[in-house]
């Protein structure tokens, strides 16, 4: 017979997205245990861009001065030729751009972000962290109380359900019945000491260099004591259902016809590990009675905008304000955080696509327009306000 366990809140996932849930659901005074599948919490991965969307959150979770401490502050964004190795475009990410955003642009090792949000959740009373937790079903008892069941026979009663567990979500299957995209490209990534780095890389700024079906991003992290880099590929021999394809071997093909930076660079990329790229369709439902999604298991996105945790992060404050207006009406706090966020996520997603499409083109017209359209936009901030400046519209409606 499986053990029963009752709480008021339960939220299936402790990634950056479960634990900054229920940070944010205990600020406001719930009961909450987070489930998480792995032996301990950890979170894989390198390096993460978070733009002022994601730490006007990380503020209001009362986490961000120690969020600085981990952090490195990017002077610039700039995006390359990774073939001529000329600048096609920077965005300013000084004095003017802090002020129109209220808040900086940083990069971080993820796994800081994850500690620090993890160490304000073993502090804080009213969370409780279990681990070894593999959730098999959701399922409504009435219309008061959810099931989840779990692998090691035990099962929580809770008042309220949040599934926080990422692009292969086990809880989204109670509403949507789809599966993810592999987008045909690949990621190999890792961060090293900066002293392995030669000293022309630009330590100053988040670098891209682009060329077609290719791309390499690099930044330092974790106050500057190691470099971040990612190189992205697509892959010319996808098989589905296989490890074979977006070798390191063809790693190697699509960056030996890069620059020599570009190809002095790639020599340090990990290889232990290759990253296939994923995303969803957006859905228009992430609700069903008592149960709701968060982050990448309702809207998982493809990485070219750097918004996956950023939007993640939005998603808390739209349910906790949500759940603080409506107090014990769950359903309908549900509902109106459904409806508020579909619309924005689905956008970010769809312009992900899109923007990836944008760097990696091949069409020689096509790079020729889009490299006019980025020496025209340089350091034009306008072009991300509607990205980066969803709180700071927030702010300035409330004032109003």
């Amino acid at each position: 017979m499986a053990e029963h366990t009752k709480c008021p809140f339960l939220v299936v996932g402790g990634g950056i997205g479960g634990l900054a849930t229920a940070l944010g659901l205990a600020n406001n005074g719930k009961s909450v245990h987070v489930l998480e599948q792995a032996p301990e919490f950890t979170e894989l991965g390198a390096g993460l861009q978070l733009a002022p969307n994601a730490l006007a959150v990380l503020d209001q979770l009362s986490v961000l001065e120690t969020i600085y401490e981990h952090a490195v502050f990017p002077k610039r964004l700039v995006i390359k030729d990774a073939y001529d190795g000329k600048e096609l475009t920077t965005l300013d990410l000084g004095e003017s751009f802090r002020e129109k955003f209220q808040y900086p642009y940083i990069v971080m090792h993820r796994s800081d972000l994850h500690m620090v949000l993890l160490n304000a959740c073993r502090n804080h009373k009213n969370i409780q962290l279990l681990t070894n937790k593999q959730v098999q079903a959701v399922d409504h008892i009435n219309n008061k109380e959810i099931k989840v069941s779990c692998g090691d026979n035990t099962e929580y009663i809770a008042e309220a359900v949040i599934g926080a567990d990422g692009l292969w979500s086990n809880t989204r299957k109670l509403v949507a019945d789809d599966k993810p995209i592999c987008s045909e490209y690949v990621a190999y990534r890792g961060a090293i000491p900066i002293s392995e780095i030669s000293e022309d890389i630009g330590m100053d700024d988040v670098i891209m260099w682009i060329a077609p079906n290719l791309h390499l991003v690099q930044y330092p992290i974790r106050r500057g004591e190691l470099y971040n880099q990612v190189a992205v590929f697509k892959s010319f021999h996808y098989k589905e259902n296989s490890d074979e394809w977006g070798t390191p071997e063809e790693l190697d093909e699509h960056f030996n016809k890069c620059c020599t930076k570009v190809q002095n660079a790639i020599k340090y990329v990990h290889r232990q590990r290759r990253w296939p790229m994923y995303d969803r369709e957006p859905i228009e439902n992430w609700t069903s009675g008592r149960f709701t999604l968060l982050g990448d298991a309702a809207h998982p996105m493809l990485q070219y905008l750097a918004q996956g945790a950023c939007q993640a992060l939005e998603d808390v404050v739209c349910l906790t304000e949500k759940l603080s207006e409506h107090d014990t009406d769950i359903e309908k706090a549900f509902l109106e955080y459904q409806q508020e966020r579909t619309t924005r996520t689905a956008q970010v997603q769809r312009n992900a696509r899109t923007w990836g499409d944008t760097l990696h083109a091949e069409d020689k017209i096509t790079i020729l327009l889009r490299n006019k359209l980025f020496k025209q936009n340089a350091n034009n901030t306008n072009a991300v306000d509607w990205l980066y400046g969803h709180f700071a519209k927030k702010s300035k409606e409330k004032v109003t």
